[in-house]
């Protein structure tokens, strides 16, 4: 069983500590910058349909707004749930990066939209507008914050997964398409280090994928994740409904098999 590694604020200062160390060319494991952009536009395109409206959005029948190319998780005030929070850290790391941003960003203890309701009818706002634009301006930033994940994630997946997952890991690294792969999925369902993102004790992370991989090929990568994510809609909650996300989770898996 994997083990909890995850705690909040210690996911913060690994993150920026990472940032202030490798540099920003270091978190590609060998991907050009060219390879970096078409990284955050593939990323951007299965979260967001590569639209400009979709870098701001609130999906129904989640409690969170979901931000960025990444779809990163902020909750209201008061709101807590399974899943990690991922706007707060990356906001962070854009100041990390002398990203202008308004004082209100910065000073936001959480999501100033308490609901889906008041986020949908705020759209149009200032707030929301100048937002976009931040997001939409810094695709590589948001690119590099997910390299980021992986990077500090890895030891600890290893470490809890053993051979299968350093064996997995060592042999995706090796190709453009392969770091894609773990890139998008980690920012996709996580790590899956965390214990509270359980479904009947099964997680669904990237932890998971690569312990269920059988090959050491993106398309292998793919099938595992595409098992991993069925596996968790079969243990999730009815009343959640998740059934009809996984004809769209198996079509951004099949993408794992195309060239980068």
């Amino acid at each position: 069983m994997l083990r909890l590694f995850f705690d909040r604020r210690l996911f913060y200062s690994l993150v920026l500590a990472a940032v202030a160390f490798s540099g920003q060319m270091a978190f590609g494991q060998g991907l050009s910058a060219l390879q970096i952009r078409k990284v955050g536009q593939r990323i951007w395109q299965n979260e967001c349909a590569g639209k400009i409206e979709g870098l701001t959005s609130w999906n129904k029948g989640e409690d969170f707004a979901s931000l960025g190319i990444g779809h990163f998780i902020w909750y209201p005030r008061g709101g807590k749930g399974p899943f990690e929070e991922s706007f707060p850290p990356l906001v962070s790391y854009l100041q990390k990066r002398d990203v202008v941003l308004p004082s209100w960003l910065i000073n936001a203890q959480a999501c100033p939209w308490s609901t889906r309701q008041a986020f949908e009818a705020d759209a149009h706002s200032e707030r929301q507008v100048q937002l976009r634009k931040i997001l939409a301006a810094t695709v590589r930033e948001q690119t590099e914050f997910i390299m980021a994940r992986l990077n500090h994630a890895v030891p600890q997946l290893i470490s809890a997964g053993g051979k299968q997952v350093r064996h997995s890991y060592e042999a995706l690294s090796q190709t453009p398409e392969g770091m894609f792969a773990m890139i998008d999925y980690i920012n996709f369902k996580g790590d899956g280090m965390n214990a509270r993102e359980r479904y009947k004790g099964e997680g669904w992370g990237l932890a998971q994928v690569l312990a269920d991989m059988r090959g050491t090929d993106t398309a292998a990568f793919a099938e595992a994740a595409k098992r991993v994510l069925a596996r968790r809609v079969q243990n999730s909650p009815p009343a959640r409904g998740e059934q009809r996300w996984l004809p769209g989770w198996s079509n951004r898996c099949d993408g794992y098999k195309r060239p980068l």
